[in-house]
């Protein structure tokens, strides 16, 4: 069986007012203690999942481009011990583009790295000051230049739907993103998550989030263009010409397994849900006094995962195999998607559901061009309360 590898290096040199994901700044960072206890962790993984092979594997952040490359070439190393690597083995790296990190590029793909995701942002410096950023545009282009010169693929991020962001501005914006050549590309409306320093600007009045038709618009420009380009969208925020999608990520999409260490890493292997402890020093303590970081190891229920495979293969272009789902975890067919409603959004352009009367079996279920700008919505009206509860 294949298995997709997460491994979380938490620490960045700020934090960024948008983001509220399991980062931290620190002024000192063992790196010794920190090689020792991803190592067991991910020994403790490999007990658990014997004989598989990775396809995959991917180290996010935090800011994983400050990891020393010889820590990194040491996971991929263990990883290759514990487990068979599969011979086109995806090894992706998220990294900042400052010149510091970008200096490790060389010495990255030396220790195995084959595929590196910059977080570029924007591309200008006044919104890259806003979004709390530490480098420069020129910054970012070197980078980029850099990236294209030692890895075989690059991604990279931008965040679009920014207060007071115009058609004409994210236009410019992404046409230019589109002719640096890359075959892939991330980009992210801008949303105000609870907890971050830009929600409490929202609260106390002082910023002012862009409304939702305004988004709305700038959404469907960004599919148009980057499908015009080449790099059609395959899920809701991610961009790639054929054969340049993210093979990690769509093992999420698609609900396969994978393992995942570090400071607050999910997981998903044999049926359960796995999360390491969140905070670096607790998930140290854990490391060195239980052999491994995990928090919380809870069994999924069938109906359960069901709900999350139905949600998470609707984001993709290429949508579900109903059919299969319900197979896959023993539910009758109706109990993944409302057929009612089923019936309703097709009729009304946002589902593409191909149907075949042999066996009375339905073949794949996907959402359209259309019902991808209203897809959270959509998903609460397909996914039955029952599965959901």
């Amino acid at each position: 069986m294949s298995l997709a590898l997460y491994v979380h290096w938490p620490y960045c040199l700020r934090k960024c007012p948008y983001c509220d994901f399991n980062s931290h700044v620190r002024d000192r960072v063992d790196v010794a203690a920190w090689e020792q206890a991803l190592l067991t962790d991910l020994a403790f993984e490999a007990a658990a999942m014997p004989a598989r092979e990775v396809t995959s594997i991917f180290f996010g952040g935090g800011t994983p481009s400050l990891m020393p490359p010889a820590l990194v070439e040491k996971i991929i190393s263990e990883t290759s011990r514990y487990w068979s690597l599969a011979s086109n083995v995806e090894i992706t790296l998220e990294a900042n583009p400052s010149s510091v990190e970008a200096a490790n590029f060389a010495a990255l793909a030396q220790a195995g790295v084959n595929r590196v995701s910059l977080g570029l942002q924007a591309l200008d410096d006044a919104t890259l000051g806003f979004l709390g950023r530490l480098h420069s545009v020129a910054e970012s282009l070197a980078a980029l230049d850099l990236a294209q010169s030692h890895f075989s693929r690059v991604s990279f991020d931008l965040i679009y739907a920014r207060p007071g962001h115009s058609p004409d501005s994210w236009r410019q914006e992404l046409a230019r993103a589109l002719s640096f050549g890359t075959g892939h590309l991330s980009l992210y409306q801008l949303t105000i998550e609870p907890g971050t320093r830009f929600a409490t600007l929202v609260r106390e009045g002082k910023l002012a989030p862009l409304d939702d038709d305004a988004a709305a618009e700038l959404f469907a420009m960004t599919r148009e263009m980057t499908t015009a380009a080449g790099l059609p969208a395959y899920e809701v925020s991610n961009h790639a010409r054929p054969g340049e999608e993210s093979r990690h990520n769509l093992t999420y999409w698609r609900y396969g397994d994978y393992a995942g260490i570090g400071p607050g890493a999910h997981g998903r292997r044999n049926g359960m849900a796995t999360v390491r402890h969140k905070k670096p020093e607790n998930f140290l303590k854990a490391v060195s006094e239980q052999g491994h970081g995990l928090a919380e190891a809870r069994p999924l229920g069938h109906r359960e995962q069901a709900a999350e495979a139905v949600m998470m293969g609707l984001r993709l272009a290429e949508g579900i195999r109903p059919v299969e789902l319900a197979a896959r975890f023993g539910l009758a067919e109706a109990d993944l998607i409302v057929p009612a409603k089923r019936r309703f959004y097709r009729e009304m352009g946002y589902l593409n559901d191909t149907y075949t009367h042999q066996n009375d079996t339905y073949g794949t279920l996907s959402v359209t061009e259309r019902g991808m700008g209203v897809l959270d919505g959509l998903l609460g009206e397909l996914v039955p309360e029952t599965l959901v509860a």
